[in-house]
């Protein structure tokens, strides 16, 4: 069942399988990448507050760094895992919530995570 919202996005979850052996330095071959599709999310811009009068405060008050992903419940997604939203490749950052079953409704609730943007 898909989460009931009136406007969801899909996120493609990309994890990697285990690894297929060792290269030359002895470092680990990353395994095959899966990409799976999410539909049913709702996708929220997550900002920090730079320090006030700090180098990172040019003129403005909050600076994005990601996103906050509500997936459906049951949803299967881990902090080793990466995510595509709206095109952008983010890192899972900390382990994703899941909310459980409300008391009252005996619903359950989604699976929330922060996404990190990549960069460099």
């Amino acid at each position: 069942m898909v989460f009931p919202v009136p406007c969801p996005e899909t996120v493609v979850v990309l994890r990697r399988g285990p690894s297929t052996g060792r290269d030359g330095l002895g470092l680990p071959i990353p395994g095959p990448l899966t990409e799976t599709p999410l539909p049913g999310c709702v996708v929220t811009p997550r900002q920090a507050t730079p320090a006030v009068g700090g180098e990172q405060q040019q003129a403005r008050d909050t600076v994005i760094v990601g996103w906050t992903v509500y997936a459906p419940p049951g949803s299967d997604v881990r902090t080793t895992d990466q995510v595509r939203i709206r095109g952008q490749v983010c890192d899972v950052t900390g382990e994703p919530g899941d909310w459980g079953r409300n008391p009252f409704s005996g619903t359950h609730g989604p699976v929330q995570f922060a996404a990190d943007r990549v960069t460099g």
